[in-house]
């Protein structure tokens, strides 16, 4: 059965169209409903809509007498750290990445995201149009505890001060705030930018998608790393001082690494996805590290280190998961660790993963198509043959958007010609038998 309203990554939408007051209402009471919770947390970001969804959430499990917590401004991380602390749901309003104009809603169960099961059962709440009124109204009300309770792992985490220059990027976001007293408790070298939120410019022009605000704050600034956020904080990409990118692949590298060096890395294993270079699972293996590959999604990646009880996963688009400390991804928490692996070693990014060399990779997003093309026997077997023809160390994805009428192909491969040539092939035969203007 297909979900009505979650998808990969909670519920998402145009903010006051199809994420509405009343919608807000509907899932506070279904999560009453559902799990009969006597308490649930609340954090949002910075959007203009951000107050109107999480306070219609809260008004509907409030009626049903459940008391909630509004945290404010606070990231998706924080909220999930004190769900699993206290074994309470959370509710966390954003769209992370998304502009100011969508919105979203992440339901979070105990520190997790909800299973695909879960999230069409409570869908069927939501549903039901029957008001649950309780004879005694929940309370609700603000609370600082969601930071107190997060800021103590960073106490855990024993960071030394740094002499290094930071310049970090908090995409007008969620993390704007925490982000600020976590760097600056160990750092004194500090510069931030996208830290002034208005509503409307979350994600504009800053932030991990964008990546040539920290770039050129980095290069400004004189600074050793950038660490670059996504609008709710569970993202992080890095740049160094010569403006190379470090991913979230190098970022499970760095950090697993590190982990392994010091005898504590679960299984000497990690959870990657099948967008990771092949390049980087060389790497992994030279290390004597496993590679486990899921499906692209954090929800895989995170099942995957709960299935397997591992150390760390994550995307390469940024979302890092640190299951011993953290259960959900955190873009500030793996920025700190880089951090902290670079000050004890007195070391570089570039000297700590000199001995990657990552292959040549191009990913093409092929518009307007229907993506049933994918079925056509001709599709089929071209994508077969190409697989066929590859070196066994070679990536090839083809799949569809979830979202759009797009299809994307994905090739790695060592040989840079022998990639264009695949690349064209599936192209245009993707191109020749899915054109919508047919």
């Amino acid at each position: 059965m297909n979900k009505k309203y979650f998808g990969t990554d909670g519920i998402r939408g145009t903010a006051f169209e199809k994420l509405n007051s009343k919608l807000a209402f509907k899932l506070g009471q279904a999560i009453a409903k559902k799990f009969s919770p006597s308490e649930i947390i609340i954090g949002q970001d910075t959007r203009l809509s951000s107050n109107m969804l999480a306070y219609g959430v809260a008004y509907g499990a409030a009626l049903a007498g459940v008391n909630v917590k509004i945290a404010g401004v606070v990231s998706t991380p924080m909220v999930a750290y004190y769900s699993k602390v206290k074994d309470i749901i959370g509710v966390m309003i954003t769209a992370s990445h998304n502009p100011y104009t969508d919105n979203g809603i992440k339901v979070i169960k105990s520190g997790y995201k909800m299973l695909d099961e879960e999230e069409l059962n409570l869908e069927t709440y939501i549903d039901d149009n029957e008001v649950l009124s309780s004879s005694k109204l929940g309370a609700i009300e603000i609370t600082h505890d969601v930071e107190d309770i997060y800021l103590k792992v960073y106490e855990d985490l024993q960071v030394p001060k740094t002499s290094l220059k930071i310049t970090y990027d908090s995409a007008n976001g969620a993390n704007y705030l925490i982000s600020k007293k976590v760097i600056e408790s160990f750092a004194s070298h500090t510069y931030q930018i996208g830290n002034t939120p208005d509503g409307l410019n979350i994600n504009l022009n800053v932030g991990s998608t964008h990546l040539d605000a920290i770039t050129n704050a980095v290069k400004n600034n004189g600074s050793d790393i950038g660490l670059s956020f996504d609008g709710d904080g569970d993202r992080i990409l890095v740049i160094d001082k010569d403006g190379i990118t470090y991913d979230g692949d190098y970022i499970v590298y760095i950090i697993a690494k590190y982990l392994k060096s010091k005898g504590k890395l679960k299984k000497d294993t990690v959870v990657l996805t099948q967008m990771s270079n092949p390049g980087m699972l060389k790497a992994f293996k030279s290390l004597g590290i496993k590679v486990l590959q899921t499906p692209v999604g954090d929800k895989y990646v995170s099942e995957e280190i709960m299935n397997h009880d591992l150390s760390i996963g994550g995307e390469n688009s940024g979302h890092i998961i640190i299951n011993d400390l953290l259960p959900s991804g955190d873009g500030l928490f793996a920025g700190v660790y880089i951090l902290k692996i670079l000050e004890e070693h007195k070391t570089s990014l570039k000297d700590y993963t000199k001995e990657v060399e990552m292959y040549p990779q191009k990913m093409v997003n092929i518009k307007n198509v229907n993506k049933e093309v994918l079925k056509h026997p001709e599709m089929i077997k071209l994508v077969e043959e190409v697989r066929r023809n590859l070196p066994e160390d070679s990536l090839l994805l083809v799949r569809p958007s979830g979202t759009e009428p797009l299809v994307r192909v994905t090739i790695s491969c060592q040989d840079i010609l022998e990639l264009d040539k695949y690349m064209e092939l599936l192209v245009t035969k993707i191109q020749n038998l899915g054109s919508l203007n047919k």
